[in-house]
């Protein structure tokens, strides 16, 4: 298991079992000391059970993100319940290291499997990570990154892309 999953695993144990948060490692790895946005998500038997993220870093290195954003994945996914100590055993992890995100001008920049997407309409942001089972096409990318934050298919919105490095 790559050093940062195991991170947000330890940061969901601990917080989970002890009430918690960890600190990170000392000394960082140079990839937990760059500052990038992180999600962190969490499978139960191949069917998601929570992913949370930051598309920009919120706080000062991918190690505190990672812990930050795991532990939000496990207590705080509004489509889920808070993970329970019984469950950590058959969880399984993947966290993202999003690259900083890039404008695009015409809707040939985008590929699904290898660009996210962030779609911006006022105050409102949809994101989609890339390379999702089931997302083959552009347009099934923009369609659920605009239905995730509240835009309505008229509605104009700005488009970025990035790229993420995907640990599991």
């Amino acid at each position: 298991m790559h050093p940062i999953v195991e991170l947000a695993k330890k940061a969901i144990e601990v917080y989970v079992r002890e009430g918690r948060i960890i600190e990170p490692p000392e000394p960082l790895s140079p990839e937990m000391g760059e500052r990038a946005g992180v999600f962190v998500c969490i499978k139960k038997h191949g069917q998601l059970r929570g992913c949370i993220g930051t598309f920009t870093p919120c706080h000062g290195c991918v190690a505190i993100e990672t812990i930050r954003n795991a532990i939000s994945t496990a207590m705080h996914d509004p489509r889920f319940h808070p993970v329970h100590e019984d469950e950590l055993e058959g969880l399984e992890y993947s966290v993202d290291i999003l690259s900083p995100p890039q404008k695009v001008k015409d809707l040939r920049e985008l590929d699904p499997k290898k660009y996210g997407v962030i779609l911006v309409s006022g105050s409102r942001k949809g994101l989609l990570l890339p390379d999702l089972e089931g997302v083959d096409t552009v347009e099934e990318q923009l369609r659920i990154a605009r239905m995730k934050a509240g835009i309505l298919p008229q509605e104009e919105v700005e488009i970025y892309r990035f790229e993420v490095k995907r640990y599991k």
